[in-house]
């Protein structure tokens, strides 16, 4: 933890708009959107923390304004702890944050599933789409003003619909909507199949 401490310290000699964090386990700061990027990038190459372990978002309905607040954890794989980031959304309309994919692929993502369960759009994003739910759903379940128990909304697939009413197994999800039969002759063939897997052949699948 003393890295990470003497990382925090340099990161607000840097930058005046960097301030410490109440956190009950790592170190954090709070940065300003625009300062978001050059303080991850110092983070990254001056200071070792070089594996972006997450990305995640915050509302915090009814409390205080901006809503939304994006916060990235980082990881040094020389000193073995972490720094966490957090940057607020100014928008509480239309949230959004810079992307972080230029500084690490994985952000894809990471930054995917931020968007699709709290809205927040990342500028520059290469692909940002709904990663776990289909693309039309007009809902973004990890926001406050989501009902724990759902909203009903209609299946994007009419056969799904068919299938779910006989018995079949369905999750609308990427790639899917996933169907699976019950009681296959085994786990291979009880596996739910995609009804449309053209998403993975957007990218070249990388070297065995």
């Amino acid at each position: 933890m003393p890295a990470a401490l003497d990382a925090v310290a340099a990161l607000k000699g840097r930058w005046a708009g960097v301030t410490e964090r109440a956190s009950l386990d790592h170190p954090a700061v709070n940065v300003p959107a625009s300062d978001l990027l050059g303080v991850l990038a110092a983070l990254r190459d001056e200071h070792g923390y070089d594996l972006l372990a997450d990305v995640t978002g915050v509302d915090w309905t009814p409390g205080p304004r901006p809503r939304f607040t994006v916060v990235y954890h980082l990881f040094s794989t020389t000193s073995h702890d972490y720094v966490r980031v957090a940057a607020d959304c100014a928008d509480d309309a239309s949230p959004e944050m810079p992307t972080a994919t230029g500084l690490w692929r994985g952000a894809d993502w990471h930054e995917r599933e931020v968007f699709d369960m709290f809205g927040i759009r990342f500028p520059g994003h290469p692909d940002l789409r709904r990663i776990l739910m289909w693309d039309e759903y007009p809902h973004f379940p990890l926001r406050k003003d989501f009902p724990l128990a759902g909203i009903e909304t209609a299946l994007p697939d009419a056969q799904v619909v068919a299938e779910t009413k006989t018995g079949a197994i369905a999750a609308p999800m990427m790639g899917g909507p996933f169907v699976a039969r019950e009681g296959g002759i085994n786990m291979s063939d009880a596996e739910p199949r995609a009804k449309d897997e053209s998403w993975s052949e957007r990218r070249p699948k990388p070297d065995a």
